[in-house]
């Protein structure tokens, strides 16, 4: 039996289409990145509870045991601007890849169209027949279609898919540095409480102090120096108190902004800070691979640069194109869809390029670039990850120490102090000694304080540091599925 030429052209069709699996991209695997066995600058004596209470999760702010930072760490994820612009980057990105995913089905069209005309009698050939009236009724349905033979198209959606892991990624890194900053802000807002209760008890004790030189000198004891030298003292303290209840409205401000408040209503009563830093326990290094966003946002951007490779690759093949087409065609309403109607048309068609004066090969050329460059900063961002880990580790273990040397530094002033005040009150000597152990003494505790909010800051740091409470890599989502809201974990799949 004889294949008519349609069937036979339509069967090349359905063969190009079925071998539309002969992908020419390069495979794609992780490059390897140094890991340490372990960290260099951990303190001896931090070791993991049982059970395992300091392990960041998700809500890693509540290992500070805080209420008032629970709750406005809480608004973060509802007010932030910037995490809700991240947000709304990632959506872009989940978009481009059933943009590109739509590439690898047909496009088919519907065009239809109703024409009545008539046809002039003395047209040439035509006027023996008088003036004619016609129809025309058509319904074509177009089809192009062009093969994924070569994988151009499916490295496509491997560059978008890889793409929107990497905005992913760059939203739960946003997540954490919004969540790190409002910490950090926080902390600082009330180590200057602490500072300014200090200041306030410093005040209290200088204007003591004033009063009874003042007496001493009613009473002859004490010259008119040292009098104005203890008004000198408790007006600078006061200045002082001033200036540091003043630099709290920065952060009181920065705050406002992070939970999306206007800075004109947001406020937050004074509470000094009383608190130890958690023990953190780091974990291994190789394990910093898998919960740091910003590593994972590189290693995808990896994946994405080795896919344009592989567009870049099929470009050097032919590209197919069928088109087949369909419909019915009459000349009246009553014959237009029926079966003698019908019309039907299969083509297909190849196109290579055979001279392009090396623009292929420029592509290929910057598409390697590219990869490469996005391995380096995958890398880089490695490096740097493990060195903020150590920075922060050390900051803890100094501080640490330093808090412990700067209390018996503040034990040991606050004895001067006593002695020199017994020795003034003795008549033994004069109010500069006095002074000059004042100052001593506050400068140590407010030096005592400011460590005490240093560590706490540097806790935020060594989190965020070690990725936060984000989990691993491996929750990068990759099937689609509902946005959920920034924070939760599963800000909404790549594809």
């Amino acid at each position: 039996m004889k294949t008519c030429p349609l069937k036979k052209l339509a069967l090349v069709a359905l063969t190009l289409a079925l071998s539309a699996g002969c992908a020419v991209g390069p495979r794609y695997s992780r490059p390897a990145a140094p890991a340490p066995t372990e960290y260099k600058e951990t303190p001896p004596n931090w070791k993991l509870a049982q059970p395992a209470d300091q392990v960041l999760r998700g809500d890693w702010w509540e290992i500070y045991c805080d209420p008032t930072l629970n709750e406005l760490e809480a608004k973060v994820n509802i007010g932030n601007q910037t995490l809700k612009a991240a947000q709304a980057q990632f959506e872009q990105a989940r978009a481009a890849i059933r943009y590109a995913r739509a590439s690898l089905y047909p496009n088919i069209s519907v065009n239809p169209s109703a024409t009545r005309e008539r046809l002039s009698g003395n047209r040439p050939l035509g006027g023996l027949t008088g003036p004619v009236t016609t129809n025309d009724l058509i319904l074509p349905v177009d089809m192009s279609y062009e093969p994924d033979v070569w994988g151009s198209v499916r490295s496509t959606v491997q560059n978008a898919r890889a793409t929107a892991q990497a905005s992913f990624a760059d939203l739960e890194l946003v997540n954490l540095s919004v969540h790190a900053e409002l910490a950090m802000d926080y902390f600082q807002a009330r180590d200057l409480d602490a500072q300014a209760q200090l200041l306030d008890y410093t005040v209290a004790g200088y204007e003591k102090a004033l009063q009874l030189t003042e007496n001493r000198h009613t009473g002859g004891v004490a010259s008119e120096v040292d009098v104005a030298q203890a008004q000198t003292q408790l007006e600078t303290a006061r200045a002082q108190d001033i200036d540091t209840r003043g630099q709290r409205k920065y952060y009181e401000h920065a705050i406002a902004m992070l939970i999306g408040l206007p800075a004109s209503t947001f406020t937050f009563p004074e509470v000094p800070l009383n608190a130890q830093p958690p023990v953190l326990p780091p974990g291994l290094p190789s394990q910093l691979l898998e919960r740091r966003p910003d590593i994972a946002g590189a290693e995808r951007r990896i994946a994405a640069a080795n896919a344009n490779l592989g567009v870049a690759r099929a470009a050097y093949f032919p590209v197919f194109n069928l088109f087949p087409d369909a419909g019915f065609e009459g000349d009246s309403i009553t014959n237009w869809l029926t079966g003698p109607s019908g019309f039907a048309a299969v083509g297909i068609s190849a196109l290579e390029t055979v001279f392009d004066a090396g623009k292929r090969r420029s592509i290929s050329g910057q598409y390697r670039a590219a990869y490469n460059q996005a391995v380096a900063n995958y890398e880089q961002s490695v490096l740097t990850a493990y060195q903020e880990v150590e920075d922060n580790l050390s900051a803890l273990r100094i501080l640490e120490q330093e808090a412990a040397t700067q209390a018996a530094a503040i034990a040991a002033a606050q004895h001067s102090l006593q002695l020199s005040n017994n020795r003034y009150r003795g008549g033994v000597t004069n109010y500069l000694e006095v002074i000059t152990a004042q100052n001593i003494a506050l400068s140590d505790e407010v030096t005592g304080v400011q460590i005490a909010g240093r560590r706490m800051v540097d806790s935020v740091l060594l989190i965020k540091a070690l990725g936060g409470g984000w989990g691993m890599a491996s929750t990068i989502p990759i099937k689609t599925s509902a946005a959920a809201p920034p924070g939760s974990g599963n800000a909404g799949a790549a594809e």
